[in-house]
């Protein structure tokens, strides 16, 4: 249904750095960038960071958050533990979330402009 997102950032070498970590264990990397964006994806870029002076403001209570697909469970810990090696903070460790489904696997971080993502995998082990 979404052909790509884009999020602005206040420092897009700090974002590259952190996102380029966080997104290769998940099979994803930087597929084109310039002195103002950053696209990343698999076979193509789907998900984009911008540079912007007035990124969306961090807010806990917006619902909002972008959820990554991870192809095994160990993807999504190497996932969390590179998000925070590059600069993400917690925002729930990874395991199973058995109110969202019997294999819902799952770790949440949060960017350093203050985006909250999440990793999941579906996958039974």
């Amino acid at each position: 249904m979404i052909n790509h997102i884009s999020i602005g950032s206040a420092d897009l070498a700090k974002a590259r750095k952190f996102y380029d970590a966080a997104l290769k264990p998940l099979g994803y990397a930087c597929r084109s960038k310039d002195e103002t964006s950053a696209g990343y994806g698999s076979d193509e870029s789907r998900f984009w960071i911008l540079k912007s002076s007035r990124p969306v403001a961090q807010n806990a209570e917006s619902g909002l958050h972008l959820c990554f697909d991870a192809p095994t469970r160990k993807s999504v810990d190497a996932f969390y533990k590179a998000a925070l090696a590059a600069g993400g903070k917690d925002n729930g460790k990874p395991g199973l979330r058995a109110n969202y489904g019997a294999n819902y696997y799952a770790a949440f971080v949060i960017d350093p402009d203050g985006h909250r993502l999440e990793a999941y995998c579906g996958a039974a082990e």
